[in-house]
């Protein structure tokens, strides 16, 4: 048997025309829905990065004991669990967070891997003086200056980080293709911000804007210049078109090497991203709305071979992948994974949960039935009640801060854990972003114009999320932070 997983970050489901999207130019998203199936109702776990990612490896949620951070010792990894009996996994990326403090033991998981600098403030090329930077509204500072250093580098065809992802794991697939029981992750950093893209897919979007370029949108309200949410909008599609370009030369290749007869396909991404909806850009501050939570996903199992169809059973793939990959090339998920095998799901739309949690650590905490979603905030006082259970305490670009150190306690292990004390630091946290409970009926307003007030609606929704957070062995003072 054999995998492939194409993974992007920040892919907005309703971009895409297999979910609605008559405008961007994405037709190999419509091919991939021709040959796979469309899942209706799939929605993120932990926010955002590496946090969705040490629950691709896990199967469980991260985000109720630690913020971002590597893998722990104690963690059951999917890709080095295959590795260990026999399959060879590899990874290609230039999701340049992986190869920093926070994500430093995810690629040796891995029997092999390759990565590719430059996206984003990869600290990589080493100017000292100004690089060539036009005049923009939003980025500033040293990730402006390296952002702009790495594009000068990749500005001939092929020297783009994506190009260069996609093309190492066509090699891959080409390499082995006569061989059997291996599985690739293709991991590519667009469409994230900024939106760095070839002039090929620019020119598909022409608008009417003539302010400075702005494709780095910061996470806050939607400037109102003339012009610019459309000019934004239009920049992410062009990522997106660059990145559906290299869909279809995966797609190519499952074709050319007739790959549909034994090689499962796998296209996902860890969230979206919002591109003015709710008067708001980017996907780091609560309310979770849709755009940000309920993401497209794609699956081909040649074992049933069911192509062109939609699925609506509730799935969170960064949970439900490290089962069903294990249980697809014969091995069982660990006690540990709360993840379900989408094998079922696949054949006859079978359900695997009655609800999903998802959430940002120390911010609100969120479920969802697949009809109505729930986003409940920290409670007056229970916002400043946090703490990072881990045994790896780092940020996102280094160390925690030597303060959280000082007056360290020890936590008893969780059910997790493998009977391992973890530490417990505390967190400082400020007034909570998100001011008020929200509930929403996806069904009669899926935009969520119309926050609904209903009691009886409202106690389901709590008791699906206490339920959920029990079955992960939350903290208790988790309970608290959302007053449940």
């Amino acid at each position: 048997m054999k995998a492939i997983m194409l993974m992007f970050d920040s892919l907005n489901r309703h971009m895409l025309p297999p979910y609605g999207c008559d405008w961007a130019h994405a037709p190999n998203f419509a091919r991939l829905a021709r040959r796979a199936l469309t899942f209706d109702r799939a929605y993120v776990g932990s926010m955002p990065c590496m946090p969705a990612r040490r629950e691709l490896h896990t199967g469980r949620p991260n985000f109720l004991h630690r913020c971002w951070g590597p893998i722990e010792p104690f963690d059951d990894s999917m890709p080095e669990m295959l590795k260990n009996n026999g399959i060879h996994t590899h990874l290609c990326s230039d999701h340049y967070h992986y190869w920093e403090d926070g994500g430093a033991t995810y690629h040796n998981r891995y029997s092999t891997w390759e990565f590719f600098r430059g996206q984003e403030g990869d600290p990589w090329i080493g100017q000292i003086g100004e690089p060539d930077v036009p005049e923009t509204l939003n980025a500033k500072g040293q990730r402006l200056h390296q952002d702009w250093a790495n594009r000068h580098a990749m500005r001939r065809e092929g020297q783009h980080s994506q190009e260069r992802t996609i093309a190492a794991g066509l090699e891959f697939i080409e390499r082995n293709k006569n061989d059997d029981n291996w599985f690739v992750q293709i991991e590519c950093f667009d469409p994230h911000e900024p939106f760095f893209n070839r002039r090929m897919y620019r020119d598909l979007y022409p608008d009417h804007y003539d302010g400075p370029l702005y494709d780095w949108p910061r996470t806050n309200d939607v400037d109102d210049t003339p012009g610019l949410a459309e000019h934004v909008q239009h920049n992410y599609a062009a990522s997106l078109s660059m990145c559906d370009a290299h869909l279809g030369d995966v797609l190519d290749a499952m074709d050319a090497h007739h790959l549909w007869e034994d090689t499962m396909l796998i296209v996902w991404t860890d969230h979206g991203f919002l591109l003015g909806e709710h008067d708001c850009w980017g996907k780091g501050v609560p309310p979770l709305y849709e755009e940000i939570s309920h993401t497209p996903f794609f699956m081909w199992d040649p074992r049933c071979g069911k192509a062109g169809e939609r699925r609506q059973a509730l799935v969170q793939p960064a949970l439900d992948l490290a089962p069903t990959l294990l249980e697809y090339f014969g091995q069982e998920p660990t006690s540990d994974m709360l993840g379900k095998s989408l094998k079922a799901t696949c054949e006859t739309d079978a359900s695997v949960r009655e609800a999903a949690l998802f959430g940002f650590h120390g911010k609100s905490i969120n479920v969802t039935d697949g009809r109505y979603v729930y986003l409940r905030a920290p409670v007056q006082g229970g916002e400043k009640v946090l703490f990072n259970y881990t045994l790896m305490p780092t940020k996102m670009r280094g160390y925690l801060d030597i303060a959280h150190f000082q007056n360290i306690t020890v936590a008893e292990p969780f059910s997790f854990t493998k009977g391992c004390q973890t530490m417990k630091l505390a967190v400082p946290q400020g007034v909570p972003e998100q001011p008020q409970h929200l509930l929403f009926d996806l069904q009669n307003d899926p935009a969520q114009k119309y926050p609904l007030e209903n009691e009886q609606v409202e106690k389901q929704m709590i008791a699906h999320m206490k339920r959920l957070m029990q079955e992960c062995d939350a903290p208790p003072e988790q309970y608290v932070r959302v007053g449940i």
